[in-house]
């Protein structure tokens, strides 16, 4: 996994960040290992709002949420995916401002694997749900939805016409690359949602969890490089011997934080499925090798 240090404190928890003419910020007060600072939530609009991604079940982010509305009409509640970092806030704030909750597709994915970053969120009953291509608008701005799966496989980004902006969740973050985890999570999603951002002309991406990616595709073809490296390592080390992940995720991920390792299994098992659904690896048991 590839992930930075924590940047100093002060953070600017609860405070209301102006990004750009129509995009201010609130993080949230949920910081960890997988959430960086905490979860942002960004506004949209300036007379009447978008709210992406409303946060955590947490009183004080809901309370800092409705001093930045300050009053003003909420046209919609935009949920990018349902992890509970992101989507659980979505209902309190509904029920504050009356907006619809839009967005992603509710999703609740049962696993007895231990769980790498947040659960899924049971409570998330979206109003609508965006199709790939389908768009919100207000007074002055147009959020169009871009199906991205991958992390999971309901994400969705959205794309802020006016100004190039575009939101990405957890697809896309500067400060770490995205947890997939199967089943759920599914690689070939991932690189393919990746490869689809490669094409598209966005000024700067607004993630769910870090500061603002200002090259946005210079990132993404380096994203996309190290998935596909992490890939030739993984074979190379099957074609040496057969070995199973528990074997392989010491070698690939020396020298970081055995904390993080884990997370790092899983994602050497979404890279382990991809690469057994085009053939170029075997297993048997827990033990994989080149086919």
């Amino acid at each position: 996994m590839h992930t930075m240090a924590l940047p100093p404190q002060p953070w600017p928890t609860g405070d209301v960040e102006q990004l750009e003419p129509l995009v201010a910020r609130v993080l949230a007060p949920n910081a960890s290992p997988f959430t960086y600072t905490g979860t942002q939530t960004y506004l949209v609009g300036t007379t009447d709002l978008a709210v992406i991604d409303a946060g955590p079940a947490d009183d004080r982010h809901l309370a800092a949420l409705i001093r930045a509305i300050a009053g003003r009409e909420v046209t919609a509640i935009m949920c990018t995916h349902t992890h509970r970092d992101h989507s659980p806030a979505a209902a309190p704030l509904a029920e504050a401002t009356g907006a619809p909750v839009v967005g992603c597709a509710p999703l609740v994915i049962e696993t007895d694997q231990p769980r790498l970053d947040a659960a899924f969120d049971r409570s998330y009953a979206p109003d609508r749900v965006l199709e790939d291509g389908e768009a919100m608008a207000g007074r002055g701005w147009t959020l169009r939805a871009v199906h991205t799966p991958g992390h999971t496989s309901n994400h969705l980004c959205f794309a802020l016409e006016e100004s190039g902006a575009l939101f990405t969740g957890d697809h896309v973050m500067g400060w770490s690359t995205s947890v997939v985890v199967p089943p759920d999570g599914d690689m070939g999603d991932y690189l393919s949602s990746l490869s689809a951002l490669q094409e598209r002309q966005d000024r700067v991406y607004y993630p769910a969890h870090g500061g603002p990616v200002e090259k946005p595709r210079q990132l993404v073809r380096g994203m996309i490089g190290h998935r596909r490296a992490r890939e030739r390592q993984i074979e190379k080390l099957l074609r040496e011997e057969a070995r199973a992940i528990e074997a392989l995720v010491p070698v690939m991920y020396k020298g970081v934080d055995e904390r993080l390792w884990p997370a790092a299994s899983m994602s050497v098992y979404a890279h382990l499925l991809d690469m057994e659904r085009r053939g170029t690896v075997a297993r048997l048991g827990d033990v994989w090798t080149t086919s």
